[in-house]
């Protein structure tokens, strides 16, 4: 597995010229500074959009149970974090109300919960005409803000997991050495196309370059891949 990780990176790097340039070495912020800035960073940009959220929240909220009046606004599932700890992770609920109980009809998954197939359908019939847009839009993201005033995600960061660390291989466990965020190089550039190895590629390249800089590159990429609705499912 590592000559695969080691031909994944040297592609990808070789692809993404801006990705190939960052080098934490050269950021003076490493260690314990980095992730108090990144702390600070993330609380910070929470509480700069709060205004707009509330808006936002409101919208998104009408839609949903305009369309399903007696169904939950929001989608609450068990996700794993720094450490492999388990937590209550949010999202606008974007798919019918048993979506979990008939998940094994479309997706793959063996009796631990492991992934046998796509990360994500192409046409996920469990997904409601109100959960499209709002998957399109990223918008169904938006409540994990909660999660991280909480301190269990980051703006910025490896996607968790809604499967637990017992079914991780030894090298898929370098994910769990960070805390997990909203977005990430695998939304930017893998979202709903590769497979959990190539997935924890992107993670595992992340965390090697990991800086202020870095993430901030991620956001603002984040932002232009929304506007131009690349990749959401």
């Amino acid at each position: 597995m590592t000559i695969a990780i080691i031909n994944f990176k040297n592609q990808v790097l070789s692809h993404y010229n801006w990705l190939n340039r960052i080098d934490r070495k050269r950021h003076w912020l490493r260690g314990r500074a980095y992730h108090l800035a990144k702390r600070i960073i993330d609380l910070a940009l929470v509480f700069l959009v709060l205004p707009l959220l509330f808006i936002v929240f409101a919208f998104c909220a009408l839609l949903i149970k305009l369309e399903s009046p007696t169904g939950p606004i929001f989608f609450v599932q068990m996700r794993t974090g720094k450490g492999g700890r388990r937590f209550r992770m949010y999202k606008f609920r974007t798919m019918v109300v048993n979506a979990e109980e008939i998940k094994k009809q479309f997706v793959p998954v063996t009796e631990n919960g492991e992934l046998t197939g796509p990360l994500k359908l192409e046409h996920d019939p469990r997904v409601t005409r109100v959960g499209r847009i709002l998957r399109k839009t990223s918008l169904d993201e938006l409540p994990q803000v909660i999660n991280i005033l909480k301190g269990e995600m980051s703006w910025v960061g490896p996607r968790p997991t809604s499967f637990g660390p017992q079914t991780y291989s030894l090298w898929h466990t370098e994910r769990l050495d960070v805390t997990p965020g909203i977005t990430g190089l695998w939304q930017l550039y893998g979202r709903g196309d590769v497979n959990f190895d190539n997935w924890l590629c992107w993670d595992t390249l992340y965390i090697e370059k990991q800086c202020i800089w870095l993430d901030l590159q991620i956001m603002l990429r984040t932002v232009l891949a929304v506007v131009d609705r690349r990749g959401a499912r």
